[in-house]
C-alpha cells in the first residue's frame, strides 16, 4: 500500500502614513509587510513547490490532508497519480458489492506492463514543468520512494530536496522485495495477510488485495498493520481511497541510490517509529546505508510517533517539516 506568497502592492496617501518608504526598487508598505503571511526571511523567489508521489495501492488522494496545510502555510504542492492510479485505476464490476472473488481473480491487470521507469518518467516531466517556477521538493511515502529516488538519480539538478516518509530509499540491494527478506523488516504485519490477497501474482503482474473485505478479523490485522493509531471510522475511510491492484515490476525494479546523482542532493527521512508496515528498524537501516554511502551529505531526519499511513492525521506536523527554512 501501501507555495508561494503573493505580496501586494502598496498605495500612496497622503501624510496620513500608511508607513510606506522608497527603497532602490520603488515603494514599500510596511504594514502590508507585516502582515504577509510569508515566513520572515522567505522570498517568494525562495519558495518551493511540493511534489508528491503516493505509494502503493493509493493515488493523489492520499495527500489531501497535507496539501490543506501546505496551503495553509502559502505553498505550492502538486500530488502526482503514478501510472494506471487515481482516476485510471482498475476497479472491475468482481471487486465490487457483492463481490465475485473468482472472477475477480482472474481479472488481467491493467498495471501488469506498468513499470518503475514508467513511474520516473512521468515524475520528471512534472518536476521539470514546476521547476519553471522556482525550487522543486520531491516527497515521496513507503513505495513512493523507488520512484523519487530514480528520479533523483536521473535529473539531480532540478531537485532541491527529496524527503522520504517511511519510504523506500535502496542502497545496498536493489530493491524493497529483496530488503522484504532481511531481518529489519521480520516485524511487518502485512506479510501474514496472505487471505487478503486475489488471485496469483506472477499471471496478473500485479499484487490485488481486497479492501473491501468485510471479514472483521482480517480488517483488524490490516489496521495493526497500517494504520494502528486511527480510528475504526477513520481507517475505512482510508481503505476506500485505496485501489487493490499495484504492479510488481515497480516492487522488484532496480531502485538504488547513485552517490554522484542522488547523493548530491539535500535528502530529509521521517522516521515514523509506530510503523508495522515498513518497521522502524528496516527505515534505519536505509537511512544508515545512506549516510554510508553519501557520508558529507546525510539524511536530515525527523521522527514521528505514527504508523504508515498514520502520517497523514498528523499532516500539520509532516507539513510544519516540510517547512523548515533549510527546505
Amino acid at each position: 500500500m501501501l507555495a508561494t506568497s503573493f505580496s501586494g502592492g502598496c498605495i500612496l496617501v497622503p501624510e496620513t502614513g500608511c508607513g510606506c518608504r522608497r527603497n532602490p526598487i520603488g515603494l514599500t508598505c510596511m504594514s502590508s509587510v507585516s502582515n504577509s503571511p510569508s515566513r520572515p526571511g522567505r522570498q517568494p523567489a525562495d519558495a518551493p513547490t511540493f511534489v508528491l508521489v503516493h505509494g502503493s495501492g493509493t493515488s493523489s488522494f492520499m495527500w489531501a490532508p497535507v496539501q490543506r496545510e501546505l496551503a495553509l502555510r502559502g505553498h505550492r504542492s502538486f500530488a502526482v497519480d503514478l501510472p494506471g492510479h487515481g482516476l485510471d485505476a482498475q476497479y472491475p464490476v468482481a471487486y465490487q458489492a457483492p463481490q465475485n472473488l473468482d472472477a475477480w481473480a482472474n481479472e488481467p491487470s491493467t498495471l501488469a506492463g506498468v513499470t518503475l521507469q514508467n513511474n520516473v518518467d512521468m515524475v520528471i516531466d512534472v518536476v521539470e514543468r514546476v521547476a519553471e517556477y522556482g525550487l522543486v521538493v520531491l516527497v515521496g511515502a513507503s513505495l513512493g520512494g523507488t520512484t523519487i529516488t530514480r528520479v533523483g538519480n536521473t535529473i539531480p539538478a532540478l531537485v532541491s530536496r527529496l524527503v522520504y516518509i517511511s519510504a523506500w530509499s535502496c542502497v545496498k540491494l536493489a530493491s524493497p522485495v529483496e530488503y522484504m527478506q532481511e531481518p529489519e523488516f521480520a516485524a511487518n504485519l502485512l506479510t501474514p495477510l496472505a487471505a487478503l490477497n486475489v488471485g496469483d501474482p506472477a499471471e496478473l503482474g500485479a499484487g490485488r488485495a481486497n479492501y473491501r473485505t468485510a471479514d472483521p478479523a482480517l480488517l483488524a490485522a490490516l489496521k495493526a498493520a497500517t494504520m494502528a493509531d486511527a480510528t475504526d471510522e477513520q481507517f475505512r475511510a482510508f481503505l476506500n481511497i485505496l485501489q487493490p491492484d499495484e504492479s510488481i515490476s515497480v516492487m522488484t525494479a532496480d531502485a538504488r541510490v547513485q552517490a554522484d546523482t542522488w547523493g548530491t542532493i539535500a535528502h530529509t527521512y521521517i522516521r515514523l517509529t509506530g510503523d508495522r508496515s515498513l518497521p522502524v528498524a528496516m527505515q534505519d537501516r536505509l537511512i544508515a546505508e545512506a549516510d554510508a554511502l553519501t557520508p558529507g551529505n546525510p539524511y536530515d531526519v525527523h521522527t514521528l510517533d505514527t504508523s504508515h499511513a498514520g502520517f497523514l492525521l498528523r499532516a500539520a506536523e509532516v507539513a510544519a517539516i516540510l517547512d523548515r527554512p533549510s527546505l
